[in-house]
């Protein structure tokens, strides 16, 4: 999926908004991600997952055209994301994609047993 194709699922899925009403709401939430990455805050999304910063140290590495030269590779930030239980769960199929029954949106719910929804 393209940064396009969530503009357009997110102008679908919405009833009233527009494709550029929907591209601004998208580039807002990648906006804020990106702004809190770069201060080095977490960003949790409960049910699909947390953003966060993790430092690398430095090392040494190797040239794979000439492995006997020895580099120095700097110490760094690296973005990471780690998936939440309820994505991980719906890749595996173990919920699905459905209206949620309390708010009637869309996203991936999971039911308490015995719902009969």
């Amino acid at each position: 999926m393209t940064k396009t194709d969530l503009v357009n699922a997110v102008a679908k899925s919405v009833e009233g908004i527009t494709k550029k009403k929907a591209a601004e709401v998208v580039d807002a939430v990648f906006a804020g991600i990106h702004g809190s990455l770069k201060k080095e805050d977490k960003v949790q999304i409960v049910g699909f997952g947390t953003f966060e910063v993790q430092k690398r140290a430095a090392r040494q590495g190797r040239n794979p055209q000439d492995p006997k030269k020895v580099i120095q590779i700097p110490a760094k930030k690296v973005p990471v994301f780690r998936a939440g239980k309820a994505l991980k769960e719906a890749v595996n199929s173990k919920t699905k994609f459905k209206p949620n029954p309390l708010t009637g949106r869309c996203g991936v719910v999971s039911l308490p047993s015995g719902y009969q929804g």
